[in-house]
């Protein structure tokens, strides 16, 4: 019998309206996971949290879960430095003053920018606050994206996110994209290797759907899966559902429809459209 939670085109269910709800709410990444996901509507009664306010990143992380996306404090087109380097800078601390114990990057943010500025704002971190990274998906140049499992690189950019981040260890490093050219078990053994040596904390996914997830966890423990979900884009409900069976954190990218996708409706056209025009 098909196992009708990993359906694509499956309704979301309260839970993951309300998740949706909160998200738009917040204008802000959302970390969130498992079945016990209990959060208020966006409206102006409806509480925004109304139980469970935190999630156990890999059963020994407490993180909240509003979390901060730090993509955007980068130059435009999320390609060198932010044209206010230090607003960019007061905003990471103001996130943190404001009780965000999560932060996300990835070393292809800038590329390496996003890291720095993290480091150069935050360091020495609070006690509790929760650096999560990613590698994998290397910036030949402005708007190019190209994955890069190399176990050779993924051990480079291990050490280079330690290095710009100020780190000894990172608490949870994420392959940002699964490369179609190697293996995905080669690419996850360099970071199994990573982790065993002390160097990562706990390992997440980004960008996959259930049955990468599923051969990942062959090659070690997954605690997180990074993919693109809001209003708007609902293609990984299926890997959402898959994360909530398996008590594994979701984070959405682009949470409130980050890149243009939404856009408010030209009200001419919604009058012409009632008036069957």
């Amino acid at each position: 019998m098909a196992d009708r939670s990993l359906e694509p085109n499956q309704k979301p269910s309260v839970t993951r309206r309300t998740f949706l709800g909160t998200t738009l709410a917040s204008g802000a990444a959302l970390f969130a996971g498992g079945s016990d996901v209990i959060l208020g509507a966006a409206s102006s009664t409806a509480p925004t949290m109304i139980t469970n306010p935190t999630w156990q990143l890999g059963g020994d992380l407490p993180v909240n879960r509003l979390g901060f996306g730090a993509m955007r404090i980068t130059g435009e087109g999320i390609w060198g430095w932010p044209p206010d380097r230090e607003n960019a800078l007061k905003v990471l601390r103001r996130a943190v003053e404001l009780g965000v114990n999560l932060i996300d990057t990835a070393d292809a943010y800038g590329p390496e920018t996003s890291e720095l500025l993290i480091a150069e704002a935050l360091h020495p971190y609070p006690k509790g606050l929760v650096i999560a990274t990613k590698g994998g998906l290397t910036r030949p140049g402005p708007g190019q994206w190209v994955p890069n499992g190399r176990p050779e690189h993924l051990k480079q950019a291990v050490d280079g996110s330690l290095k710009r981040l100020r780190l000894d260890r990172i608490d949870l490093y994420q392959l940002h994209s699964v490369d179609r050219k190697v293996p995905m078990e080669a690419s996850l053994g360099a970071l199994k290797e990573m982790q065993d040596v002390g160097k990562i904390r706990h390992v997440g996914l980004s960008n996959v759907d259930p049955k990468e997830i599923e051969r990942a966890r062959k090659v070690l423990p997954i605690v997180s899966v990074q993919n693109q979900y809001n209003i708007e884009n609902r293609k990984s409900e299926n890997v959402l559902v898959y994360c909530e069976r398996k008590s594994l954190g979701f984070m959405p990218w682009f949470p409130i429809g980050g890149g243009g996708g939404l856009k408010p409706e030209n009200p001419l056209e919604k009058v012409a459209r009632d008036h069957g025009v």
